[in-house]
């Protein structure tokens, strides 16, 4: 299997579909070594266009469309996972405990446990609207609100479902559009992706496996000592 190289351009929606599908894991910028991202593939003239060609858009188009998993994935950093590769991915590199429980033993944070109930309760809550529940709308808090988003979905607790269009009291649209979130297991269920069925090194090799020709040897090697694979 070809693997995407520095030459290989991509314009439209599609085209990057067909790679992410072929790779599996597929960063937004530049992340693994000797590793397509989005922004290397893509012309820098199209993003933030808001045109159907703006990579900036199909962050987001993925998940709403069942595609693949987008969130902070991996070392804080905005990754599409396919919908092929997700449940081994979440097996693989997920949390092999409950959150509740990972905050018991000092291995989450106070915050991290507040939003992911939130979450929980309100499926596909943006981040206005779950920095209110959470009471976190005060400036100072603002950073210990983006430190806890991100360390859900590091954890593959949560992903970035897609963006709502902020709206105020009567409705109307108000300001940019504001990311939603979901818990990963739901937003599986919803775009039909089944759970992987083995235990993590089983899914470690089943990465493993699709990688092989399909990634670089420098790829490979990077991912597994950042995930702490063996």
């Amino acid at each position: 299997m070809a693997t995407a190289n520095k030459q290989e351009s991509v314009t439209t929606f599609e085209e990057m579909a067909e790679v992410v599908a072929r790779l599996g894991i597929v960063p937004l910028a530049g992340l693994i070594p000797e590793h397509p991202s989005v922004n290397g593939l893509t012309l820098k003239e199209n993003w933030h266009t808001d045109t159907e060609l703006d990579p900036w858009g199909w962050r987001v188009r993925f998940p709403g469309e069942g595609l693949a998993g987008y969130g902070k994935f991996i070392k804080k950093k905005a990754v599409l996972v396919s919908r092929e590769w997700l449940p081994a991915y979440l097996a693989a590199a997920g949390p092999q405990q409950s959150l509740e429980v990972r905050y018991k033993s000092g291995l989450a944070t106070r915050e991290a446990l507040t939003l992911l109930e939130i979450i929980r309760a309100n499926e596909g809550i943006e981040t206005r609207q779950l920095r209110s529940m959470a009471d976190m709308k005060a400036k100072e808090k603002k950073t210990a609100f983006d430190n806890a988003v991100t360390e859900l979905q590091g954890s593959l607790d949560t992903v970035i479902s897609g963006v709502k269009q902020r709206v105020n009291a009567e409705g109307e649209p108000n300001g940019w559009n504001s990311t939603s979130y979901e818990t990963t297991g739901h937003w599986m269920q919803g775009a039909g992706i089944p759970f992987f069925e083995g235990s993590r090194d089983e899914a470690v090799a089943w990465l493993r496996a699709r990688m092989e020709g399909a990634w670089t040897p420098e790829a490979i090697a990077w991912t597994a000592k950042a995930l702490g694979w063996k």
